[in-house]
């Protein structure tokens, strides 16, 4: 089974660790960057807040391919 990260603002995400995500904090568009799963292979999901999923526009895309994770974006 697969690993769930969640990257955002830390005061949107830091909750997440309750339920054992992986939690990337990540409060400017460099960490955000940062933050996104090198190995995706072993993570299932990825959970962003809205800020987060606009810096990482064109990653998501790619994301969407079939071997990759399942992005999910916080309303």
């Amino acid at each position: 089974m697969g690993r769930v990260v969640v990257i955002g603002e830390r005061a949107r995400v830091a909750g997440f660790t309750l339920a054992g995500a992986d939690v990337r904090p990540a409060d400017d568009d460099a960490a955000v960057c940062a933050a996104w799963p090198l190995d995706e292979a072993a993570v299932a999901v990825v959970v962003l807040t809205p800020a987060a999923a606009r810096v990482l526009g064109q990653q998501i895309a790619a994301a969407l391919a079939p071997a990759r994770p399942l992005v999910v974006v916080l309303p």
